[in-house]
């Protein structure tokens, strides 16, 4: 198994136990993502450490208050290092107001273009106001616009079928995360009964969005077993084709 999206350098334990304790689960790699200057620079130094974890940069849309040239310029610096993988996570986020809308566009634009460059998928976060999806209807806009070509994966997808099926007519990847196996999830559950085999796949997002079972404690790369069981049963498939599917895609749009 493989966990496509989770953020060592938040998770309380060191990463030498995270990763052990994904290994005795069957989970042989993970991309650990980075939001901002210091967390990407930390995901490379562990993804140097670990040849099970590879590494995303990015500037994540809560934190790209100010976002200028000088940052696009470490971002693409950044971006060439053999243990990155991806570059993310970007996109939008209109449920908080921790940074401007204007400044979150440029800096999802600019690495829209950073991931085209530098041929690496690009990982995007998406989220709106309850009962709204500006910020999700504003980002499709703006990758129909500008990153035709460019390899997308929808992290942690959180929307609706009528999204999964727009995202399926453009190839994209959707990755699903803890929030599947939450009671009240079935518009997660009926997207993720959507999606193509060869576009699926399965995270943490850790230390956020615990699975079920282990939901109120801080989560961890070990347990996208339990979210990729959980996703196996809304697709009516075994576990082993589940994770054989997830297996092959992360390998092929992460090269890894």
């Amino acid at each position: 198994m493989i966990d496509s999206h989770t953020h060592l350098t938040s998770c309380a334990p060191p990463p030498e136990e995270l990763v052990a304790a994904a290994e005795r689960v069957g989970v042989r790699r993970m991309l650990t993502v980075g939001t901002d200057s210091d967390s990407c620079r930390a995901a490379l130094r562990i993804a140097e450490d670990f040849p099970q974890v590879y590494a995303a940069i990015g500037r994540h849309p809560n934190h790209a208050t100010g976002f200028d040239d000088a940052d696009l310029a470490e971002l693409k610096a950044l971006a060439a290092h053999p243990r990155c993988r991806a570059i993310g996570e970007t996109g939008l986020d209109f449920y908080r107001d921790s940074a401007d809308p204007d400044d979150q566009r440029r800096a999802f634009s600019a690495q829209i273009t950073i991931a085209r460059n530098a041929d690496k998928p690009l990982v995007v976060h998406l989220r709106d106001p309850e009962r709204s999806e500006d910020a999700v209807a504003e980002a499709f806009a703006t990758l129909d616009d500008q990153a035709e070509g460019v390899p997308v994966i929808l992290h942690c997808f959180s929307t609706g079928p009528a999204w999964a099926e727009r995202a399926a007519e453009r190839g994209w990847y959707c990755s699903f995360a803890g929030n599947l196996t939450y009671p009240k999830s079935e518009p997660i559950r009926e997207a993720a009964a959507l999606v193509a085999d060869d576009r699926l796949l399965v995270e943490t997002d850790s230390p956020f969005l615990s699975p079920q079972p282990m939901r109120g404690k801080p989560n961890q790369p070990a347990n996208v077993v339990a979210t990729a069981e959980r996703l196996a049963e809304v697709r009516g498939v075994a576990y082993g084709d589940l994770e054989r599917a997830v297996e092959a895609n992360a390998a092929r749009v992460f090269g890894w």
